[in-house]
């Protein structure tokens, strides 16, 4: 058949008006085509492949996405435009633990955009309870609403919040997580506290004191019970340390310290119950070492630089990300002996092993806890 249309064709090519209506009255009842169809068959020269309109990509190669994936990962998968600027400093490490990458590689992982790093990682991105804040006393009345009284820029004034590690019920003891954020600098720690006595609650602050490289200025949290109580009152008057409130049912009031709940504490504990008295030492051992030298260290963030109002629209401003090392380290108010204790240990630091030392910790939470829940369902 195929030879029967190339010698029709040939004919086509070089007939005179007369020869190619035979010609193709010829062809419609041999191909049981349609009079158009054979038209365009004959005409075709080569059947070339239509390009899809756009650029060709260039980074959709299987060796650079496995680089991508792996140090997305172990970053607990940020966003592109943060994977993109930890990447320069995450290479050498990668290539310490996974063998030297090619030069094409090399070039490609400095000239994609975090728009392509997102698009690449897509597919393989995974998409995710209660309001524990109970209030305070009339303490509230003592504590002022923090308006625009601090200079953030200054490293030292601190939001605060507690996470309840209460599974599905808040009945009972169990578990929360204290989480401290620095403003300028976006430092942050964690503690985790059996319930929410003052009395716990002022050792795990002074246990982040302790580990702050400044010195805490001022506190602000909401209108928790743990946080309004006459005992952290007179713990902060003592050091001078301005304490603060925000609005009652305003949550962005405390927008820094609210997403590093996700970020610090729910992305690693998740939402499980911890009703285990034996879980706090442990989940303090990996707050204080791992987690924290992972997240001060490795981890950028976003900076707000300004807000504003075009009609309907707020337009925002955010500075290039930075870790809160990087931060610390670019802060004038800093001492300078701070810092260099801090770039010591900084020399000594590998994302990829404290990642794995996260996880050996976190096997070992997770055992206790699931144990736990099987030992109940026996009991029930």
């Amino acid at each position: 058949m195929e030879l029967i249309i190339n010698n029709m064709k040939s004919q086509y090519t070089v007939a005179n008006k007369a020869r190619k209506s035979e010609l193709l009255d010829q062809a419609c009842q041999t191909l049981s085509m349609h009079r158009k169809s054979v038209i365009r068959l004959f005409n075709r020269t080569t059947q070339v492949k239509r390009k899809k309109p756009g650029k060709k990509k260039q980074y959709d190669s299987p060796e650079l996405i496995k680089v991508l994936k792996d140090i997305w990962f172990v970053s607990d998968q940020i966003c592109g435009q943060r994977l993109k600027m930890v990447l320069p400093e995450w290479l050498p490490f990668y290539e310490k633990h996974h063998g030297n990458l090619s030069k094409e590689i090399k070039t490609q992982l400095q000239s994609v955009s975090s728009a392509t790093i997102n698009r690449l990682l897509k597919p393989y991105r995974l998409h995710p309870k209660f309001c524990t804040t109970k209030p305070g006393s009339l303490l509230k009345v003592h504590i002022p609403i923090k308006t625009n009284q601090w200079d953030e820029s200054i490293p030292g004034f601190v939001e605060a919040d507690t996470v309840a590690h209460c599974g599905d019920s808040l009945s009972g003891d169990f578990m929360w997580s204290l989480t401290v954020s620095d403003i300028a600098t976006c430092w942050t720690e964690n503690r985790a506290i059996w319930n929410k006595g003052a009395h716990g609650v002022i050792n795990a602050i002074k246990s982040i004191q302790a580990a702050l490289p400044f010195e805490l200025k001022g506190f602000d949290s909401d209108n928790g019970s743990e946080f309004l109580n006459r005992h952290l009152m007179r713990y902060f008057a003592r050091k001078s340390i301005q304490m603060t409130r925000s609005r009652p049912y305003h949550k962005n009031d405390n927008a820094h310290v609210e997403q590093k709940n996700w970020t610090h504490v729910r992305q690693l504990l998740g939402y499980h119950r911890y009703d285990n008295m034996k879980l706090v030492a442990l989940v303090n051992d990996l707050y204080q070492n791992e987690v924290s030298l992972f997240n001060n260290h490795f981890m950028p963030n976003f900076k707000l630089i300004s807000k504003h109002r075009e009609g309907s629209k707020i337009i925002k401003k955010h500075d290039k990300p930075q870790t809160p090392y990087q931060r610390v380290m670019a802060s004038k108010q800093i001492d300078r002996g701070i810092k260099i204790k801090l770039a010591i240990v900084h020399k000594q630091l590998d994302p990829f092993e404290l990642q794995q030392s996260i996880q050996e910790k976190l096997s070992v939470i997770n055992k206790l806890v699931n144990l736990d829940r099987k030992q109940k369902r026996k009991a029930v």
